[in-house]
């Protein structure tokens, strides 16, 4: 009889996930705030281009809203560079380097076929979840196509009750799905120089190992995302490079690093 096939032993650093507590996304907050003090500067410039981008997609929402979603999309291409910008100023922090503003725009050099794979995945994940967006409109709204004025008073209509609520289990699935894919796979890119399939299924997995502590964390940078567009998106500027610098400290508070002789024989574990 053939012998039974063995498994390989792992190659390389495997991810391990670690518990986490209801705290933590707070103290992710604290030392986020405390990198952007830190480097207030570096971070003024991001949150400056933050805010730029949430004012073009506002006056092209007002002006031409067939574009928005391309715009959109423009957004989310650029969007993950210049948070590894902050994730790169955080790592050196953490490593006692000195950060300056043109090493942080460069850092992407030496990740951008990972960088670009993920972008794209999630560019893809952006469109498809605008297609169902308009599926769900065509389905279940009852009043008409609403114009870019009387959007809100048109969705919340007592007529469009199912339309509300499919539409928020649709929204809500992809943006589930965008945020386990993206919580801990760019700096994770940053920190290990892997792959983007690697990166995005292992911050699957940390949301599937703490799913009540990532969807507090996911509630967090929303409610804090909302609070920073009013009035006219000026918040975007402190807490845009806030948000980046606490994501870094969420993917080293969520990951460990377990290296495997050839044996299989664990010899290593760092954070």
């Amino acid at each position: 009889m053939a012998a039974p096939y063995v498994l390989p032993p792992p190659v390389g650093p495997q991810a391990l996930m670690i518990p986490l507590g209801l705290g933590q996304p707070f103290r992710w907050l604290a030392r986020g705030w405390t990198d952007l003090t830190e480097h207030f500067g570096i971070g003024i410039f991001y949150g400056g281009c933050f805010w730029i981008m949430a004012i073009a997609l506002a006056a092209v929402f007002r002006s031409k809203p067939e574009y928005t979603l391309s715009i959109a999309s423009g957004c989310l291409l650029v969007g993950p560079f210049l948070a590894m910008g902050l994730y790169e100023v955080s790592r050196r922090k953490e490593q006692g380097l000195a950060s300056k503003l043109t090493t942080s725009l460069t850092c992407w050099n030496a990740h951008i076929r990972s960088m670009s794979m993920l972008v794209l995945v999630l560019i893809a994940l952006e469109l498809l979840w605008g297609r169902a967006s308009l599926v769900v409109f065509a389905v279940f709204f009852n009043t008409g196509m609403p114009s870019t004025t009387g959007v809100i008073s048109a969705v919340f209509n007592p007529g469009n009750w199912e339309f509300v609520l499919v539409y928020l289990a649709v929204g809500g699935f992809f943006a589930g799905l965008v945020f386990s894919t993206a919580v801990v796979s760019i700096p994770m890119i940053l920190d290990r120089d892997t792959d983007a399939v690697s990166a995005a299924i292992t911050s699957i997995r940390v949301v599937f190992a703490n799913p009540g502590v990532m969807l507090l964390w996911g509630v967090l940078i929303t409610a804090l995302v909302a609070v920073a567009l009013l009035p006219w998106g000026l918040g975007l500027i402190f807490v845009g490079p806030l948000l980046g610098h606490a994501s870094w400290h969420a993917y080293r508070g969520s990951v460990r690093w377990q290296l495997q002789d050839n044996e299989g024989a664990i010899i290593e574990v760092s954070a």
